[in-house]
């Protein structure tokens, strides 16, 4: 098993900038920046209305092989790695599991959840389960995206925890330690940390001319002309969004 250093996390005001940004824009803005898919398949949105932007703490799950699982890791309790994920966790982390999509272990339950909120962890994107949800559901005020929910704990079955703050698979998409997840209703997008500044600005863009189009669109106006914003609408554009900035 593999424990490796903290992340390098993306300054306040890039995250800031981000915030307003849906999964969607993020990931038909990116595919126009050259990533065709950064969408994490598999986990959905158990917690309705949820937002979160923020970088990412990884873990990854290895399937159980006799020589390389400690049976007796309840017993000493820092041999559990998951464990360890966490005690990394900084106010605005999302902790993201590659679980393999195992639908039988619950990768953290209630009592781990709670230690990741009251250190500042804000939504957890996990290609797996969680256990107590009815508990987490109840008490806890994150964002979770996830394949499902079992009564089992994290090693019960057939997986472990095997590496922490390394590139991980989670539903299939690639995801480096300290990558940006945009995840709302819609799902989970990985920002790479590199292009997350470009994708700020191009996002806020489009996010402007939306606004106005949704407007236009909503009083009657024609789809041809403002969606996408058509260069016959661009002036009009123009003109509107002066008004918003008096």
């Amino acid at each position: 098993m593999v424990e490796t250093n903290d992340i390098q996390r993306p300054s306040k005001d890039l995250l800031d900038a981000l915030a307003p940004i849906s999964s969607a824009t993020a990931a038909g803005e990116l595919a126009r920046l050259g990533i065709r898919d950064p969408h994490i398949q598999g986990p959905v949105a158990l917690i309705p209305g949820k937002h979160v932007v923020g970088p990412a703490l990884t873990l990854q799950f290895m399937p159980k092989r006799e020589d390389q699982y400690s049976v007796d890791e309840y017993a000493d309790p820092e041999k559990q790695l998951h464990r360890h994920a966490l005690y990394h966790t900084q106010p605005g982390d999302i902790i993201v599991v590659d679980a393999r999509g195992d639908m039988h272990s619950g990768v953290f339950g209630e009592m781990m959840l709670t230690f990741f909120m009251g250190r500042g962890g804000i939504g957890a994107v996990i290609d797996g389960c969680i256990r107590d949800f009815p508990q987490v559901l109840k008490d806890l005020d994150i964002g979770l995206w996830l394949r499902g929910t079992t009564p089992n704990f994290h090693t019960q079955t057939n997986i472990f925890p095997f590496a922490v703050n390394v590139p991980i698979a989670c539903g299939d998409t690639l995801v480096m330690p300290g990558d940006i997840i945009v995840a709302d209703d819609d799902g989970a997008t990985v920002v790479p940390a590199q292009l997350a500044p470009e994708l700020t600005e191009k996002a806020q863009a489009h996010a402007e001319w939306e606004d106005f189009s949704r407007m236009k669109l909503a009083e009657g106006g024609h789809l041809r002309k403002y969606y996408p914003l058509s260069e016959e609408a661009r002036a009009e554009y123009e003109a509107w969004r002066a008004e918003q900035e008096q």
